[in-house]
């Protein structure tokens, strides 16, 4: 292609609301344009890597069997309101109506339609296993769209569905997807981790979600040297026993006033953190519990719906937190607290403490009394909880469940996720097979979903210098970047002459033929971050030979015009 008949106009200043790397390249190199805020255009350098991801996904789903088919994007609400998803998926989900009233929404996701799909298809267990995958477009309305593609409302993505007769072969197809995915990563030249993820609003009995690992990550990942890894909503904590060696004291009143955050009665009272008894309240349905973590650790929610294997839980609105203690927000404290609320008329159904706490000796909490807090509060001899658990998010100070070993962390970008998701969807939606007794059975799931427009925004998080993007050769929107020089007829038509030789070699190429200053060529062939740069000048061609430069290198190298062959190998080879 070249570059005065291509629609590929870079920019010299950063655009003010591109808030991340990726966002900041892809607007300068002419990848892609804001439309509204979480919508984006794509133009045609940037449709060209997206292509490439997706071409890479498409031959590794088909090697394990995968079948690609097209779904809607418009859905019907009952379909969702069948699986319950419909009110679960909140303001995320895009709802809108035909001209006869008639409701859907703009699907995030295809577990509903798909699973209606192979429902009136597929009946007998010697159709299965089946793996129907497809490319599309998806919706989800973001509250904050940030980050460019990477969080934007919609995005281009490939989910997969599997059906199978048993859960030992829908596990065994699980980790066939794991083992795809991590093919397809490594073909798009990504440094990434598969970690243990929560399974959010899609279901299912476990999940792992495909980091890129970049220091401007949104997501934490833990991960210690045996292996293990997980997010941070997921990552669990070994549980370690405790020495009570300090001598319980008899609780004492602390007057508080208008002091209820653990950092403030700490100061107040010269008492460590890791001393106090953090009080949180939730509510699933109709349901009450009764969150306690050490007053340095945080509640994982997730943690508590998979325990308690709930679809979601919230926060106690402060008007109901008040109506169960029976005064001010923040007082509230593990010591009475159900006869408190059975006092006020309330109910807590479940009171989960984190294992952390049975170390904690002669704490403090809120005294459930107004401007009040209680010290020297020991279990059990003060509280005891319904249940102990795991229940904090893990921090620095955690130990690995597999192995003991110290956890360490990093940062990482989302681009893929497995789920086994079981028989959520097919039982509610009747997907049943006839096994070979002739029993209806609801057929196994599993769910593979990759971005595939945040893949390309990933890969420029994690290769990028103070020049612009740095591609690997297999998703790199061109393999050579031609510049000439000069505008002489002896350079250009060398320089034509060797951009046809590319050309049939099969290698891509963008030729930058404008008349514009060699230097403005050399800062779009660095912004644009073309793997090779072939530069033919007057003083190139007094030795018969062109430079050569790798974009991930500083140093340059010639080569004869008759040896051109060599070059073509090595991309080929790169290209493999």
């Amino acid at each position: 292609m070249r570059r005065t008949r291509y629609f590929l106009n870079t920019l010299r200043e950063t655009p003010a609301d591109a808030d991340n790397i990726s966002a900041k390249l892809m607007i300068k190199s002419s990848m892609i344009r804001k439309l509204v805020s979480g919508i984006y255009e794509w133009l045609p350098l940037g449709f060209r890597v997206l292509k490439k991801v997706e071409n890479i996904i498409r031959e590794e789903m088909d090697k394990i069997g995968g079948i690609e088919v097209w779904l809607p994007v418009i859905q019907p609400k009952e379909l969702w309101t069948r699986t319950g998803r419909w009110d679960i998926y909140g303001k995320e989900l895009l709802r809108i109506k035909d001209r006869k009233e008639n409701e859907y929404c703009f699907a995030p996701t295809a577990e509903e339609v798909i699973t209606d799909l192979v429902r009136k298809e597929i009946t007998s267990y010697r159709e299965l296993p089946l793996l129907l995958y497809q490319f599309g477009l998806k919706f989800r309305d973001e509250i904050r769209p940030r980050f460019g593609v990477m969080r934007a409302r919609e995005f281009y993505m490939k989910d997969a569905y599997s059906f199978h007769t048993d859960e030992k072969d829908c596990i065994e197809w699980y980790y066939k997807l794991y083992d795809c995915y991590s093919k397809i990563f490594k073909r798009c030249g990504l440094n990434f981790k598969a970690v243990e993820a929560s399974t959010g609003a899609i279901g299912g009995n476990y999940s792992h979600e495909f980091m890129v690992l970049a220091s401007t990550g949104e997501a934490e990942i833990v991960y210690c040297e045996c292996g293990y890894a997980a997010n941070i909503e997921r990552a669990e904590v070994k549980e370690i026993s405790f020495e009570r060696k300090e001598e319980e004291k008899p609780l004492e009143y602390i007057y508080t006033p208008d002091l209820y955050t653990v950092d403030d009665v700490s100061k107040l009272t010269g008492i460590s953190s890791d001393k106090f008894i953090k009080t949180m309240f939730y509510k699933s349905e109709d349901k009450i519990i009764l969150a306690l973590v050490r007053g340095d650790h945080e509640v994982n929610e997730d943690k508590i719906v998979r325990l308690f294997n709930l679809q979601s839980i919230e926060k106690i609105t402060n008007e109901d937190y008040s109506k169960i203690v029976g005064g001010k927000v923040g007082f509230a404290g593990p010591v009475g607290i159900r006869d408190i609320a059975l006092k006020n008329g309330r109910k807590i159904d479940y009171i989960i403490a984190d294992n952390y706490l049975k170390g904690v000796i002669n704490g403090v909490s809120g005294a459930n009394k107004d401007d009040f807090h209680l010290k020297n509060i020991n279990y059990p001899r003060d509280w005891n909880p319904d249940i102990w658990g795991d229940i904090k998010i893990a921090d620095k100070d955690d130990r690995c469940p597999k192995c003991g070993g110290v956890f360490m962390f990093t940062r990482g970008i989302e681009v893929g996720q497995i789920f086994k998701l079981g028989t959520k969807y097919s039982s509610k939606l009747e997907c049943y097979y006839l096994d070979k007794e002739q029993n209806k059975k609801p057929m196994e799931m599993g769910c593979y979903g990759i971005g595939v427009s945040r893949t390309v925004a990933a890969a420029i998080e994690q290769n990028n210098d103070e020049k612009g993007i740095i591609w690997h050769p297999q998703i790199a929107p061109f393999h050579v970047y031609l510049i000439n020089v000069e505008n002489d007829y002896e350079v250009f038509n060398t320089s034509y002459d060797l951009y046809s030789k590319i050309l049939n070699a099969g290698i891509e190429v963008l030729w930058d033929d404008r008349e514009e200053r060699v230097g403005v060529k050399f800062n779009d062939c660095d912004l644009i971050g073309i793997p090779w740069r072939i530069v033919i000048s007057k003083k190139t061609l007094l030795n018969g030979e062109f430079e050569v430069k790798k974009r991930n290198e500083n140093k340059t190298y010639r080569i004869k015009i008759e040896n051109f062959h060599l070059l073509v190998d090595e991309i080929k080879l790169a290209l493999k």
